[in-house]
């Protein structure tokens, strides 16, 4: 079952005519071909969404090594200040 481009009202598949408008339909090969295409864009959609969440977790993880290369560099720097005293302490 179809539906009509311009009222929308439901026909059988085929129909050249709608019976409730009178509105030319497009042929099934028409028909065909645009599900073909958007299937093809449904899928780059896909695609492109994944490469997104890709991207996302790049990021996350360059910047989790960078929180933990800042908490070792804390770490040194607390554990140099811990062992330097000035004279006179």
């Amino acid at each position: 079952m179809g539906f009509c481009v311009n009222c929308g009202n439901q026909h059988q598949d085929g129909v050249r005519f709608c019976r409730f408008c009178g509105t030319a339909q497009p042929s099934e090969q028409l028909l065909a071909r645009l599900r073909a295409e958007a299937e093809q864009i449904r899928l780059i959609a896909i695609q492109m969404q994944q490469q997104q969440v890709n991207a996302q977790n790049d990021a996350y993880a360059r910047l989790e090594a960078m929180r933990q290369q800042a908490e070792a560099a804390a770490r040194l720097n607390n554990q140099q200040n811990q062992q330097y005293r000035p004279p006179g302490w």
